[in-house]
């Protein structure tokens, strides 16, 4: 239920209030996508551990660049996979943690 909120609260973030400060975020994905991924992938705790780090490692005195999030655990086993019904790639990054990077082909 609180994730839920908390999403829709992002959904809002960037759908009206980006629009002010577009192009300000010096990594890729934002920090608002960044958190957002966290949200739906990892736990509470976690998602605002790092999300708040990110938020604060994204000004002039950091260089920024390309972060993913990452996975804390893998839940679910893969089952009829198909491109298309593929939100998150899965990227391999230490023992039992993942890089999560978006599927732009995603159609769910």
């Amino acid at each position: 239920m609180i994730k839920k909120f908390l999403l829709k609260l992002l959904w809002f973030y960037q759908k009206f209030l980006t629009l002010f400060s577009y192009g300000s975020c010096r990594y890729y994905p934002t920090c608002s996508e960044y958190a957002k991924i966290n949200f739906e992938n990892n736990s509470l705790s976690s998602a605002f551990y790092h999300s708040f780090t990110r938020i604060l490692r994204c000004n002039q005195m950091f260089d920024g660049g390309i972060e993913y999030p990452t996975l804390d655990k893998l839940r679910l086993k893969p089952a009829n996979l198909g491109i298309d019904s593929i939100k998150y790639w899965l990227v391999p990054s230490k023992k039992n943690r993942y890089f999560i990077i978006k599927n732009f082909s995603y159609k769910g």
